[in-house]
C-alpha cells in the first residue's frame, strides 16, 4: 500500500506519522499550502508534492485530509483525474463515504475512516492513535482489507453501515462535545453559589477527571453512585426546586432518566417507579 495525503492540517499530519510508525509506506503530502505539506512531509520523512496529478500517480491509497466542508470541492478536482484502482478515503466523523459520489464508476473506491480521538495537535497527536477505536464504511472491495490493516496496529475497527454515519456521530458528540456543555453548566450553578469561576472550574475539573477514571476503570454501571444509584427521592426533589433555570431542570430529568435504566441493572431489586415520576 502506497497512502497519499490531500490536505495537510492535524487529521493529515497525524494519521500519516502513525502509518509511517507501522511501517505503511506513505508517499507524501499536496495542499493548497505548499508550506504546509513541505512540514508535513519533513515531519514524516516523505515528500512534498506540487500537483494533484502527481501524489495520485504514486499513490494507490488517498486520504482527503481537509475540512469537512471541502471534502466535495476536492473531490470534484480530483474525480475526472486517473483515479482509476484507486481507494479514496476521508476522515470525517459526520460524513459519509457518499461525498465520493460516482467514485465506482470512475474505477475507484469510497471509504470513511474514522479515529474516535480528539486531534488537537499536529506534532503529538498521533501517539494517542494506537488507543483510539476506528470506524469505517464504503466500497465492499476494500472494506476488510483496510480494516485488518488498522487491527494489525493494535486498534478495534467497527465496521458501520453508511446510512448510519450521522447516528454513529451524534453518539460521540454526546460523549466529548456535549459532555463540555454539562461542565459549562455545573460552573454556571456553582457561580450560583458563590463561587469564582475559576475555583468553580478548578473545583468541577477535579470531580469530574475522577468520574471519567472511575467508569474507565470499573465501568459505567459500577462507575454509578449519587441519589439516582441510591433512589434518593428526597434530594432529587430538593435538586429540582433549586434549579431555577428550566433548561438546567430539563437536563437534570432527561439525564438522570437514563442513569435510572443503569440503576435497575445494578440494583434489580430495587423499585425507582417514585423516581421516575418525579423526573418526567
Amino acid at each position: 500500500m502506497r497512502v497519499g495525503f490531500i490536505g495537510a492540517g492535524k487529521v493529515g499530519f497525524s494519521l500519516g506519522k502513525y502509518l509511517v510508525s507501522n511501517n505503511v509506506t506513505v508517499t507524501g503530502y499536496f495542499s493548497k499550502s505548499s508550506k504546509s505539506a513541505k512540514l508535513a512531509a519533513d515531519f514524516t520523512s516523505t515528500k512534498a508534492y506540487s500537483s494533484l496529478e502527481n501524489i495520485l500517480e504514486d499513490s494507490d491509497t488517498v486520504f482527503l485530509t481537509v475540512p469537512d466542508d471541502i471534502i466535495g470541492e476536492v473531490w470534484e478536482n480530483i474525480r475526472n483525474l486517473d483515479i482509476k484502482n484507486k481507494k479514496i478515503c476521508h476522515c470525517s466523523g459526520s460524513i459519509a463515504s457518499t461525498a465520493f459520489f460516482c467514485a465506482e464508476n470512475e474505477g475507484a473506491f469510497a471509504y470513511s475512516i474514522h479515529p474516535l480521538c480528539a486531534v488537537n495537535d499536529k506534532y503529538n497527536s498521533w501517539q494517542s492513535l494506537k488507543s483510539a477505536v476506528f470506524t469505517i464504511e464504503g466500497s465492499e472491495k476494500y472494506l476488510y482489507q483496510l480494516q485488518s490493516l488498522f487491527k494489525s496496529f493494535g486498534n478495534e475497527v467497527v465496521i458501520i453501515d453508511t446510512k448510519q454515519k450521522a447516528l454513529y456521530h451524534a453518539g460521540a458528540v454526546m460523549a466529548s462535545n456535549l459532555v463540555i456543555a454539562l461542565i459549562n453548566m455545573s460552573v454556571e450553578v456553582f457561580k450560583q453559589c458563590g463561587f469564582d469561576e475559576n475555583v468553580a472550574q478548578k473545583a468541577i475539573f477535579s470531580l469530574f477527571k475522577g468520574n471519567a477514571d472511575n467508569i474507565v476503570n470499573n465501568g459505567l454501571i459500577n462507575a454509578l453512585t449519587g441519589p439516582i444509584e441510591r433512589n434518593d427521592v428526597k434530594t432529587v426533589k430538593n435538586h429540582l426546586n433549586s434549579l431555577d433555570n428550566e433548561t438546567w431542570a430539563n437536563v437534570y430529568k432527561l439525564l438522570s432518566l437514563e442513569l435510572v435504566d443503569l440503576a435497575k441493572k445494578k440494583h434489580v431489586d430495587r423499585n425507582y417507579d417514585e423516581l421516575k415520576e418525579v423526573l418526567k
